[in-house]
């Protein structure tokens, strides 16, 4: 990899090696011989082309896309950035070189590129839902196996926020930790103990537990598959003394309805689980 590309990965807050290593193991899914391309297309013929957004939205993997035709030494020039809202036929990124080699990296770039683009999409679309509200929509840990640094990074290509980005980083206290440790309280004490400085949020179902968990002096707190009404009320009693999140039966038609209760923010499984990928194609020159 070019140390200008590694730059630009590391600059996105992508580790370079990863993303190579994921590129080459997609690469890889393909074999060893293209058996359409190689009868068709002598080893000097070469083409050229461009890879252009087919509908309205935000990109996102540009970069990460970039690593696949550099891998097959085909000349690229990226032509928009991630996080950039794009249009029906702007171009992304214009390649060219061996036209074997142009087309065996066609479908791997688009794969990654149109996934990413997608997630971008998407948050987006949350983000401009609750725009004039202060609650942010933020990703879950029900990712693809082997892709989460990418798409979390695309969620925030979108406009959104990482939650945790394992089960290191950072705590959880959810409904089986509660009843296995018998209490919020004792959970969230158990953890503390342990880990005195670590970032810990309770997963509450009902208000009386929003009561135990900031008792307890937890700073953080999930709001559990709430009502608005309820979601309104734990806003007023917290009166921000610890952020609150919404989470559970989320969807885009309630986004600024939940975003108006006052909520900090909203988790979203499906910005990374269930994101349509985004219509970006290769026209030959």
């Amino acid at each position: 990899m070019t140390p200008e590309l590694s730059q630009r990965l590391t600059d996105a807050g992508l580790d370079p090696r990863t993303v190579e290593n994921l590129v080459r193991t997609a690469l890889a899914e393909d074999g060893e011989v293209d058996v359409t391309s190689t009868p068709i297309f002598a080893p000097g013929d070469t083409a050229s082309g461009e890879l252009k957004a087919r509908e309205e939205g935000v990109v996102a993997g540009v970069p990460v896309a970039c690593v696949v035709f550099e891998a097959l030494d085909v000349a690229y020039e990226a032509k928009a950035s991630d996080g950039d809202r794009v249009v029906p036929g702007q171009v992304l990124i214009a390649v060219g070189g061996p036209t074997r080699a142009v087309l065996r990296a066609e479908r791997t770039a688009l794969n990654l590129l149109t996934h990413l683009s997608g997630i971008a999409t998407a948050t987006r679309r949350w983000t401009d839902a609750m725009e004039g509200t202060k609650a942010k929509v933020r990703d879950t840990r029900k990712t693809i196996p082997g892709m989460r640094a990418l798409q979390k990074y695309a969620v925030k290509c979108g406009g959104g926020v990482n939650h945790r980005m394992g089960l290191h980083d950072a705590a959880l206290i959810k409904d089986n930790h509660i009843a296995a440790a018998g209490s919020v309280t004792k959970a969230y004490e158990a953890i503390r103990a342990v880990y005195p400085s670590l970032h810990v949020q309770v997963e509450c179902d009902t208000l009386a537990q929003v009561e135990e968990a900031l008792a307890v002096g937890a700073t953080s707190i999930l709001l559990d598959n709430m009502t608005d009404a309820e979601m309104t009320e734990a806003v007023r009693f917290v009166a921000g003394r610890a952020e609150l999140e919404a989470s559970g039966g989320l969807t885009l038609e309630r986004a600024r309805d939940v975003a108006v209760t006052g909520v900090d923010y909203l988790a979203v499984g499906a910005l990374t689980h269930s994101a349509r990928v985004f219509d970006i194609g290769l026209d030959f020159s």
